[in-house]
């Protein structure tokens, strides 16, 4: 059974209920109902017509609601109507139910869980074990999600940059579970890409293709975390990056740099180094300058010290560093990292033990530590 056809039906599916008369909750409810009634059939008796299946079990699923429903009894005249088909050129509804499941008034947590169930197709559980949480957490999350927006109407203007930011959020929770959350937003991304020119929807698209080629060489057998100046390129997935490239020159010929095309542009730069030496990382501190200018914010900054260190020498990577906060995430790991390219040793691996005692991530937080013991090991042979 092709479950990511059945999932990228998902919108489409949603947005020809409401356009029938079903508000958004009630219809997500029925189409995730149908998804699982496919999940089920589907492996034993595939249907001819995918599309026409899901609406029409879905569609049912609805009606029940409704019938059941004594507060609805006035709707018994929509109930009566059942539409056998969509009529041809039916409008996609697909871009803004994006817009709704990434609505502002959703805190980032809802909006992801929402994106995902009514957008993506996950069920449920898929959700919750992507994300570690009970199943009955999950699904709460996603009622009062999907409460929240009930007054929105699909035809409103939404806000593109919060969809991307939605969807970069998804990206970066990479694989738990079942669920291969990365993979889940490049397709999503395909899919928004597929229904608005948005250049910056593309240039999300490029990054996210850029870093995804990487992950073969990001973690060794034992799971254990390999920085990018020592990982095996040949690893690297080069279709992806042809791909990510392309996309990204397609974005960068409008005209108009946002900065998801900034960051995938110095993601492009890496891809394009066969060694770490070959780096053009004067090219990538000028990218930084360019992502500094349409959103100055001090991650920018700290990553965009790093590269100067690269380009310049690590004591002008220092003095870039300095005039930031040193509370910031990845701060002390950047500071090492420098300190120890300057023949600092001592700073360095004090510096690597702080920022272990900081890391979020059991991969981070081990990869750290092993630096600042390389290091005091180094100083005592």
């Amino acid at each position: 059974m092709d479950e990511a056809l059945l999932r990228s039906l998902t919108p489409t599916v949603i947005g020809i209920l409401g356009r029938r008369g079903a508000d958004f909750a009630t219809a997500e409810d029925a189409v995730q109902e149908a998804l699982i009634e496919a999940l089920r059939v589907w492996p034993n008796d595939p249907p001819r017509d995918p599309k026409g299946w899901l609406v029409a079990v879905a569609w049912r699923k609805f009606l029940d609601v409704v019938r059941a429903d004594s507060s609805r009894r006035r709707r018994e005249v929509l109930v009566d109507s059942e539409p056998a088909t969509e009529p041809a050129g039916a409008v996609d509804d697909t871009l803004q139910l994006y817009f709704l499941c990434a609505h502002p008034s959703l805190t980032s947590s809802s909006a992801v869980a929402l994106t995902l169930r009514a957008v993506g197709g996950l069920t449920t559980r898929q959700i919750a074990q992507a994300y570690l949480v009970p199943e009955a957490t999950m699904a709460q999350r996603i009622s009062r999600a999907k409460r929240t927006v009930s007054d929105v109407r699909l035809d409103q203007p939404g806000d593109a940059g919060t969809v991307l930011r939605v969807l970069y959020l998804i990206f970066n929770e990479g694989y738990s579970g079942d669920v291969d959350l990365s993979a889940e937003a490049i397709r999503l991304t395909r899919q928004l890409a597929a229904s608005t020119p948005h250049e910056e929807v593309r240039g999300l698209l490029a990054l996210m293709l850029l870093h995804h080629a990487r992950r073969p060489a990001r973690t060794r057998a034992d799971g254990s975390l390999v920085t990018l100046s020592d990982q095996d390129r040949s690893l690297w997935d080069t279709r992806l990056i042809s791909e990510g490239v392309d996309v990204l020159q397609g974005a960068l010929a409008r005209g108009r740099l946002g900065e998801y095309q900034a960051q995938a542009a110095i993601a492009a730069l890496h891809a394009d180094a066969q060694t770490v030496q070959e780096t053009d990382w004067v090219q990538i501190v000028e990218w930084y300058d360019e992502l500094l200018a349409i959103n100055d914010n001090p991650i920018t900054r700290l990553n965009r010290a790093v590269a100067v260190g690269e380009a310049d020498g690590p004591r002008a990577g220092l003095a870039a560093l300095a005039g930031l906060d040193p509370s910031l995430p990845r701060y002390p790991a950047a500071a090492a990292y420098l300190h120890e390219k300057d023949g600092d040793r001592v700073a360095a691996a004090r510096l690597y033990a702080e920022a272990a005692d900081a890391a979020t991530s059991l991969s981070e937080r081990d990869h750290l530590t092993r630096q600042a013991a390389r290091l005091n090991q180094a100083r005592h042979s």
